[in-house]
């Protein structure tokens, strides 16, 4: 008999699309696995978003409005186990999934926020390291051997860290998500250009007022500002960058996957944890907080020079290369997916 799992999470323009991108990892996986998946989710109107499931073939549903109707979904869906993924779903939603006697499956981001679940996964690097208290029975799968990475990023792993390209000039992709809520993308762009070092940089535009915004900016001699809208080529292209600019978030284990030299901003505040650990451990190189970076200042100048610094030294991108490659091993979809079925059956 086919099982079936529910997948509620949701997406929009202030919320982005991380907890999406990582649910879709996780459901190309257990689709592989013969496992009917059905997403409940509120996309906030993203087209891109909306894409992301379409392409795959992968059922979407509204979101259940209360409690209750989650139960009701599950109950027409004929679900085995939900999975949860948001910052904003009350726990009483998970509480009563698991009092009509289906598993629940919570992906958190350090804080449990009391969502009662059989497993909870955190993918975030030194998550292992901490011991929140769980529900009698419940597990918890931390760290980044838990990263929930789409299989367009896995199939594109190299079988060793890249090496650097020392000729040319450096190629560069700047992306901020599927909505850039808080418009990063322009404030990278004034930066990569104030280094005045040569690259070729293609910048991720997520909307007409961003394209417009970027289309403004003026290169110096040797530089070059591609902007396109946002595109499921993304993998493919950051697979060919030497050097990658993106905020601080779920992107970032599928940057070190791919063994990416990154420099990362933060841009909200629960992604100041994770940007602290990734460019304390040389994971990455640290630009800083999106908003000291919009003023010219301390803060602007030091993130040029770093930028400038890796668009200039291959060996500083090879660093973070080599770093980079061997944190994140790409199968965290299969070990978190294995564990979902083990529970159902």
């Amino acid at each position: 008999m086919t099982v079936t799992v529910g997948i509620r999470c949701d997406a929009g323009p202030k919320r982005g699309v991380g907890h999406l991108v990582r649910c879709v990892a996780l459901a190309e996986e257990l689709t592989s696995r013969g496992v009917a998946v059905h997403f409940l989710s509120d996309l906030g109107g993203v087209p891109w978003a909306e894409q992301q499931l379409l392409s795959r073939g992968l059922p979407w549903h509204p979101a259940p409005l209360d409690a209750a109707g989650l139960v009701a979904a599950a109950d027409e869906l004929r679900l085995d186990a939900v999975i949860i993924d948001s910052y904003e779903i009350p726990p009483a939603h998970a509480h009563a999934v698991r009092e009509s006697g289906r598993p629940v499956l919570a992906i958190v981001d350090g804080d449990l926020r009391d969502l009662p679940a059989d497993v909870y996964v955190d993918q975030n690097l030194d998550a292992e390291l901490a011991t929140p208290p769980l529900p009698p029975g419940s597990v918890r799968l931390a760290g980044l051997d838990y990263a929930l990475l789409r299989r367009a990023i896995r199939d594109l792993r190299p079988p060793a860290p890249p090496v650097p390209r020392a000729d040319g000039a450096p190629r560069v992709v700047a992306f901020f998500g599927g909505t850039d809520a808080y418009r990063a993308a322009p404030v990278v762009a004034d930066l990569l250009i104030g280094t005045g070092a040569a690259f070729t940089a293609t910048v991720v535009a997520a909307d007409a007022g961003l394209r417009a915004e970027l289309s403004a900016r003026t290169p110096g001699p040797g530089q070059r500002l591609d902007i396109i809208d946002p595109t499921d080529e993304l993998p493919k292209l950051l697979a060919e960058a030497d050097l990658v600019v993106s905020a601080s978030g779920t992107s970032t284990w599928e940057l070190l996957c791919l063994g990416l030299p990154a420099a990362l901003v933060w841009v909200v505040d629960n992604q100041i944890i994770g940007y602290g650990r990734a460019t304390a451990r040389g994971l990455a190189a640290g630009l800083g907080h999106l908003p000291a970076l919009r003023v010219a200042g301390p803060d602007v100048s030091a993130a040029t020079g770093l930028l400038r610094n890796l668009l200039t030294d291959p060996a500083a991108r090879g660093t973070l290369a080599n770093i980079a490659w061997s944190a994140v091993d790409g199968n965290g979809c299969s070990r978190v997916a294995g564990a979902l079925l083990h529970l159902i059956h």
